[in-house]
C-alpha cells in the first residue's frame, strides 16, 4: 500500500494556531516536507518546530525568494518525484504550508502533480486573511455584504475597480507593493477605514490605520478595509 500525503495547513504563524489535527499529524510523522528559501529558515518549518519528531526525514522545496522569474515548474516537479519516492515505498507524507493549504497555499502545487497517483488528506488551517481581522479587531463583512481578497501585485488599474464595488476588502502579497496600493486606496476614498498589519500573530506583529504605515513593509503584511454593516455600531 502507497503511504497517504498530507497537505497540512500551519496557520499565520503562532505555533499555538496550528489545529489539534495538524499537530497530531506532524508529531507522528516519519517524513516532513516544507517550503524553503534558498537564503535563511523556513517560515513553515519555524512554525511546526516543536512538533517535528527528530527522526523524521525532512524534504525542505526550496524556492527563491526575489523578484525575478525562476523555474517554479521545476522546483515543483523535483519535490514532487522526491515525494513520490517516499510515497510508493509505503510512508506517509506530512506536507507543511503556511496559512491554508488551499488559500494560496503552495501545497496545491503538489496536490497537482501527485493527487491523481497517491491519496492526499488536506488539514484546513487558519489563514493569514481571518488572522489579520483579529489582531485589528474589525469583522471583515456581515449579513450580506461581499468580500474581496485582491493580491497586490496587480496592476493599478485592476485592484482601483475591484476596489469600486460596495463591501469589505482584504488586499494581501502586500510587500513591496504598498506605496502603490496605498495610493489606490487614498484616491477611492477608503483610507479612513483601512487597516496595515504585519507578521498577524508573531511577536514582531504590528497593526496601525493605514495612513500611519511605514513607508516600507515586509512580505508577511496585509491591509484590511472592513464591510460597513449598518447593524454594526462604530
Amino acid at each position: 500500500m502507497s503511504g497517504v500525503l498530507y497537505g497540512v495547513g500551519l496557520g499565520p504563524g503562532d505555533p499555538e494556531l496550528m489545529t489539534l489535527k495538524a499537530d497530531r499529524l506532524i508529531r507522528s510523522a516519519s517524513v516532513v516536507a516544507y517550503p524553503a528559501p534558498d537564503t535563511g529558515e523556513s517560515f513553515a518549518r519555524r512554525i511546526a518546530a516543536d512538533a517535528i519528531p527528530a527522526d523524521a526525514v525532512e524534504v525542505p522545496i526550496v524556492i527563491p525568494m526575489r523578484v525575478q522569474r525562476f523555474p517554479a515548474q521545476a522546483v515543483y516537479d523535483a519535490a514532487a518525484a522526491e515525494i513520490s519516492a517516499h510515497l510508493a515505498a509505503g510512508r506517509d507524507v506530512v506536507a507543511l504550508c503556511e496559512g491554508d493549504p488551499f488559500f494560496y497555499g503552495s501545497f496545491m502545487y503538489l496536490h497537482e502533480r501527485l493527487a491523481g497517483a497517491f491519496p492526499v488528506v488536506i488539514v484546513p488551517g487558519v489563514t493569514s486573511m481571518t488572522a489579520v481581522a483579529g489582531v485589528a479587531a474589525r469583522p471583515l463583512c456581515a449579513r450580506n455584504e461581499v468580500l474581496s481578497v485582491i493580491p497586490a501585485p496587480l496592476p493599478e488599474a485592476e485592484i482601483a475597480a475591484r476596489l469600486g464595488a460596495e463591501g469589505a476588502a482584504v488586499i494581501m502579497k502586500v510587500g513591496r507593493h504598498l506605496g502603490k496600493v496605498r495610493r489606490v486606496i487614498d484616491a477611492a476614498g477608503l483610507m479612513a477605514r483601512a487597516v496595515y498589519v504585519s507578521h498577524a500573530s508573531l511577536p514582531e506583529e504590528r497593526h496601525v490605520p493605514l495612513a500611519d504605515a511605514p513607508e516600507d513593509a515586509p512580505y508577511f503584511s496585509m491591509i484590511l478595509i472592513p464591510g460597513e454593516d449598518p447593524y454594526v455600531v462604530s
